[in-house]
């Protein structure tokens, strides 16, 4: 018999105690005496179930402020719908909490017993919320991917979700295999033109739930730091007046897709119609409070998870 390695054994220990205290509700004592380590060994492994990312909590108890908060932004922009968790002032994290109640609504519909079509984005923020997802097992549903899963180098893209999804969800997956940008518009119309990148575009049109991150211009943004723009070619977006990208497709002030050389190149498929798809952004920030403001006004998307301070950004404008 293969022996399980020290490291291994180590996290089954700290996820078969994190299990005790958050589920069955045992004080360390008795994890101690049920598992025969000490009280100091149990407290431990509870702390390291935590920080290995073992435990996932959701919070099933809605805030009335976020729920004030989250009609008030639906009802000024004509929403179908907005979720807004708790803004945290001492965490620089630009994911955590939306992620997961990103999760919570990709589990929402995956749940649904009649088959859908789900469309994902790219990013952190969706990487981040597809690692929350339980596994789930949802054969009669499809998952499409809206965006390139292949970096500017050749490599797999990193924040590509559509392979992460794969592992946690029992259901038909469509990748998009190529870049976020090709090198020219040409280059694009060729490679839509293929049999097989046609069918998943076609596929992403059919969405009936689409989950997209919103990102944020400038030399950190996302399309400068992954690789598919060079710093001067963001710049003279922005001087053209762009202010946040969505899949790649890179639109103004005013949520209107910028007729430009860059978004002739995006080789993503076109954000599904939000006639007949719910189109749900996810983000919060400072950094994306102009992208966020801009894709609802414009309705580049028709839904939001965002936290508080966005939503009171939003209600100001």
């Amino acid at each position: 018999m293969v022996r399980k390695s020290e490291t291994a054994g180590r996290l089954d220990d700290a996820a078969r105690a994190g299990w005790l205290y958050y589920v069955a509700g045992r004080t360390q004592d008795e994890i101690a005496s049920s598992m025969g380590i000490s009280r100091q060994s149990a407290q431990r492994l509870v702390s390291l179930a935590v920080a290995e990312r073992l435990i996932k909590v959701r919070l099933d108890h809605p805030i009335a402020a976020c729920l004030e908060l989250a009609n008030a932004v639906r009802k000024k922009f004509s929403l179908k719908h907005v979720e807004v968790v708790p803004s945290d002032p001492g965490s620089g994290s630009a994911t955590v909490g939306i992620a997961e109640a990103a999760a919570a609504e990709i589990e929402r519909w995956l749940k649904r017993p009649d088959p859908i079509v789900l469309a994902v984005g790219t990013g952190r923020t969706l990487k981040a919320a597809v690692d929350q997802l339980p596994a789930i097992e949802c054969p009669n549903h499809r998952i499409v991917s809206l965006t390139g899963n292949i970096a500017p180098d050749g490599s797999a893209a990193y924040y590509n979700v559509i392979f992460s999804m794969a592992d946690a969800v029992k259901a038909r997956h469509f990748p998009m295999p190529l870049p976020v940008l090709v090198t020219s518009a040409e280059e694009r119309e060729t490679l839509h033109g293929q049999q097989l990148v046609r069918s998943t575009l076609e596929i992403s049109a059919q969405a009936d739930v689409t989950f997209v991150g919103i990102g944020e211009l400038g030399i950190d943004g996302p399309l400068c730091v992954d690789g598919f723009l060079e710093k001067d070619e963001m710049m003279e977006l922005m001087r053209n007046g762009a202010v946040g990208e969505i899949c790649g497709w890179v639109f103004d002030g005013e949520g209107k897709l910028l007729d430009n050389p860059i978004n002739e190149r995006v080789a993503s498929a076109s954000i599904p119609s939000r006639e007949s798809s719910t189109v749900i952004g996810i983000g919060k920030g400072k950094r994306k409070f102009r992208a966020i403001k801009a894709a609802v006004m414009g309705h580049q998307i028709n839904a939001l998870i965002t936290d508080e301070e966005t939503a009171e950004y939003l209600l100001k404008v």
